[in-house]
């Protein structure tokens, strides 16, 4: 439990950035935003979203040495090696999730500022820059394949590792409960991992607008909502 306590407070910190300003917005005529506050929004959304998919493979290599190693799990996944793993975790997210912010206060925004999305999404807040964007968007993409390609590669691993050893348990009921404590998991990292790789990996082209204003709403709002029932439905 300790990194799905992690989990849970990124999933609150999403919710706590992206939230209220959006439900202001939804009752008020007047939909406005400030620069740093906008700013300021973009850099945690970008800080959380790294954060969770670090915890998220940190979770799965949990579970790998659960089902694979048992005997030698209280030593590999000592309190001290899951501090550090944790730790890690958010303090790369937040100084990765800082450069995007420095590349964006880099350029210039001469108007419209009006930002066409329920949030400060980092994409909908380069659109209004008059300058190019395309060290913003390497950046981004860059980010993109250790953050999330690289990440997902080693969930994949991990879980096949899993598979494989669920195969040799002789009894049933061992591979159910094996079965049920890898379900719950494999849940969350196929919504948050899906619509993130579709939002930021596949051609702008192929998506409608409207497609890429929704597409964060599934990591960034309705996933904090979903982990807390995945979970409790596998308990």
């Amino acid at each position: 439990y300790f990194f799905l306590s992690h989990l849970a407070i990124v999933d609150i910190s999403y919710a706590s950035n992206n939230v209220p300003k959006m439900l202001e917005n939804f009752l008020n005529k007047r939909k406005t935003i400030s620069f740093v506050p906008c700013i300021i929004q973009t850099f945690l959304y970008m800080a959380f979203a790294h954060t969770e998919c670090l915890i998220l493979v940190m979770m799965s290599y949990d579970r790998y040495v659960a089902i694979c190693h048992p005997l030698h799990y209280s030593v590999i996944m000592s309190w001290r090696v899951c501090t550090v793993l944790a730790v890690t975790s958010w303090v790369f997210s937040f100084l990765l999730a800082l450069v995007h912010v420095v590349l964006i206060l880099r350029l210039p925004f001469c108007g419209p500022h009006e930002v066409n999305h329920f949030f400060c999404e980092i994409l909908s807040v380069l659109k209004l820059a008059c300058a190019d964007t395309g060290l913003n968007q390497l950046v981004i993409f860059a980010a993109c394949v250790f953050i999330l390609v690289g990440p997902l590669c080693l969930v994949l691993v991990s879980y096949t590792r899993i598979l494989w050893a669920i195969l040799k348990i002789q009894s049933g009921e061992g591979r159910r409960k094996a079965f049920s404590t890898c379900s719950s998991h494999l849940c969350v990292v196929g919504l948050f991992f899906g619509s993130a790789i579709v939002m930021y990996m596949a051609p702008k082209s192929s998506q409608p607008e409207e497609q890429q204003k929704v597409l964060p709403l599934f990591y960034s709002l309705f996933n904090p909502m979903l982990n807390p029932i995945i979970y409790s439905l596998r308990n």
